[in-house]
């Protein structure tokens, strides 16, 4: 391999996401990674002069590695299906280093698009591309600051399609150009306003994530539906069916409509495009949903039923809100639109029917409970003890793979579990500075700090908690990660809340905060952790998937009975902490706190006391589990069941 070449193949392969979840292209990479960790392998890549290259050259066991991924990514792609499903969501979650989510709606989206590319699903992602994308977390003495670096989405890998759309607003047009991310055999679609052509204000519209006012938020959705549609025709695409995850992409109802509308009448095209239509919810509380005034949204609506010759009432019903007046509804909006519609658990499709009771489709909307990217999330050297003891069918969620696990013995358990700690360990070192005992049972918590996830709920019970962590016998150690929106004075409060825990004597410097919070951080948790907490109100987590990771690297789940874990708790494979009936919020965290330190105590007695139980556990949990939580599993759920192409 000359220097051309394997300059050339790099280049290649650093622009293909597959590297993300290929341990062997990740191993090509870790090679040449220089001391700044996160840089991304385009910048790797780029940043290698003549002498380096010259020296790769030489290694012939990196060559042979190179031409062999590469092989291996041309074979992938020559197999790769014109998409005829897309799959819209405001954000998609590939890698820590490309910053364009903000939590699990869009790391689900993301694994959603690995999970398609693994499984041959025709299918291609549409969103936006945020030219600051999300923000960094800084701790000022608890305090949260935020932080946005400008993005080049050059270089992130994203390839100029040349093609650019025109988006109708109020009294003008915006233009967005298309930005196509690989994902393994699917392709990414993202539409970006910063050009030229478009006004100092609109060239803002896509500057970041879940920021700015109302108008704000409505114009950004304006370009992904309306924009993105246009985007996948420009592409020379035939989609057939349109997924929606989540109403932010609602405003494609207007575009599909408008292809046919002219000919055959407002009512008519609703009806048609209808089977083109999925949609899925996430929220299982009003407030959750996108809604926009009268005032905000009639204008960007008005445009549209000047091309219709329709009033603009016949278009604002189709998004009305049920129980507001004045409101429009993006979630109504995608239900009254819709063939079906689906929750992200069994519980959470219960909440959404009566959540939406009457709306469109809202009584008959079914679930598909979320699932992970295994090949994403669990830790390298677990993978390898899972390919060599179950097979490789244990990452696409095959029982026959996961009915092996009894073939792990505990030695060989055990090493793996201590390998994984050591390594969240140093994480941690590195991050904050803390030195924990590996040995210690590590809980873990790392998820989005909205109040109703009650980050810092085991501070209720200070007297019981002393205890646990004053017990130099059997020690144990917290480590929390999270950020909160820049706008939510509620959750930067309990970020604030666990950063001084963190420094109390009780704490017995054994309560950790890592900050900037991103999905390195969360694959080093769900990997190193050996208990997953989750302490939501039930029944206002509709998914979570957090916990779903950590158990397929062998951590055992201790959650209130909840979104997934409701489902899937068995009673043995890890532990479930019975949600409180009071109605009053304090008397409810009170108990639940009471509870959740319980069977802390009880898991502290089985982690230090009795090891062989724990190990066995963990292969119940994983024997369990395992088929269940892939993302693999939840695709061919929707394949078989919501998708259902000819």
């Amino acid at each position: 391999m000359n220097h051309e070449t394997l300059r050339s193949s790099l280049g290649r392969l650093a622009s293909n996401y597959r590297w993300t979840w290929s341990l062997s292209t990740r191993e090509i990479f870790d090679t040449i990674r220089d001391e700044n960790v996160h840089l991304h392998p385009v910048l790797m890549v780029a940043n290698l002069d003549d002498d380096d290259i010259a020296g790769l050259v030489g290694d012939d066991d990196f060559t042979k590695l190179v031409a062999a991924e590469t092989e291996a990514l041309d074979q992938l792609l020559a197999t790769a299906d014109q998409p005829r499903i897309a799959y819209c969501s405001p954000e998609f979650g590939l890698s820590a280093q490309l910053p364009q989510y903000a939590g699990g709606l869009g790391v689900l989206a993301g694994d959603h698009l690995k999970t398609s590319s693994d499984l041959r699903i025709p299918l291609a992602g549409v969103g936006l591309f945020y030219s600051e994308g999300v923000f960094r977390q800084e701790l000022d003495e608890g305090l949260q600051r935020e932080r946005y670096d400008v993005i080049n989405p050059e270089q992130m890998g994203a390839n100029d399609t040349g093609i650019s759309v025109v988006i109708p607003f109020p009294g003008r047009e915006v233009r967005a150009k298309v930005w196509r991310v690989d994902v393994g055999r699917v392709p990414l679609l993202l539409l970006d306003t910063d050009l030229e052509a478009n006004t100092p204000v609109d060239r803002k519209i896509t500057d970041r994530l879940y920021s700015g006012d109302q108008q704000h938020r409505l114009e950004q959705e304006m370009v992904l539906g309306v924009g993105g549609a246009r985007a996948l025709a420009a592409m020379g695409w035939e989609i057939e069916l349109h997924h929606l995850n989540e109403g932010h992409a609602g405003f494609i109802i207007l575009e599909l409509i408008d292809r046919i509308c002219t000919d055959i009448g407002l009512e008519a095209a609703r009806n048609q495009i209808r089977s083109g239509l999925v949609f899925t919810t996430h929220t299982p509380v009003p407030a959750g949903i996108d809604r926009f005034d009268s005032e905000t949204v009639i204008p960007y609506l008005e445009p549209w039923a000047d091309m219709w010759n329709v009033p603009v009432e016949s278009i604002w019903e189709i998004g009305q809100d049920p129980d507001e007046d004045g409101a429009f509804n993006m979630a109504a909006l995608c239900l009254r639109s819709a063939r079906t519609a689906n929750g992200v658990s069994e519980l959470h499709g219960e909440v959404s029917r009566k959540l939406f009771a009457g709306v469109g489709i809202g009584d008959d909307i079914g679930h598909v409970t979320n699932g992970v990217h295994a090949r994403t999330w669990t830790a390298p050297h677990t993978q390898t003890l899972f390919d060599s003891a179950l097979g490789e069918g244990w990452a696409v969620g095959h029982d026959e793979a996961w009915g092996r696990v009894a073939l792990i013995d505990d030695d060989t358990l055990g090493d793996n579990r201590r390998r994984s700690s050591l390594l969240l360990a140093e994480l941690i070192r590195l991050r904050t500075g803390h030195v924990i005992d590996p040995d210690a049972l590590i809980i873990g918590f790392a998820r989005r700090f909205a109040s109703y996830k009650r980050a810092s709920l085991f501070l209720k019970r200070l007297d019981l908690l002393g205890d646990l962590l004053g017990d130099d016998n059997r020690p144990i150690h917290f480590v929390f990660a999270g950020k909160a929106h820049p706008s939510d004075e509620p959750g930067k409060t309990l970020v604030a809340e666990l950063f001084e825990a963190t420094k109390s004597g009780a704490a017995n410097g054994r309560i950790t905060f890592i900050p900037d919070y991103e999905m390195d951080v969360a694959a080093a948790l769900v990997q190193g952790a050996d208990i997953w907490l989750n302490n939501p109100i039930r029944p206002r987590e509709a998914s979570g998937t957090s916990g779903e990771k950590a158990a397929l690297n062998g951590a055992l789940n201790c959650s209130i009975l909840d979104g997934w874990w409701a489902e899937m708790y068995d009673g043995h494979n890890g532990w479930g902490i019975t949600p409180s009936a009071s109605d009053d919020p304090a008397t409810r965290d009170h108990e639940e706190a009471t509870r959740m330190m319980a069977t802390i105590s009880t898991i502290v007695a089985e982690y230090h006391g009795s090891r062989s139980l724990y190990l066995g556990r963990i292969r119940h949990a994983w024997s369990t589990l395992g088929p269940k939580v892939t993302s693999a599993r939840m695709v061919r759920d929707y394949e078989n069941r919501i998708y259902r192409l000819g």
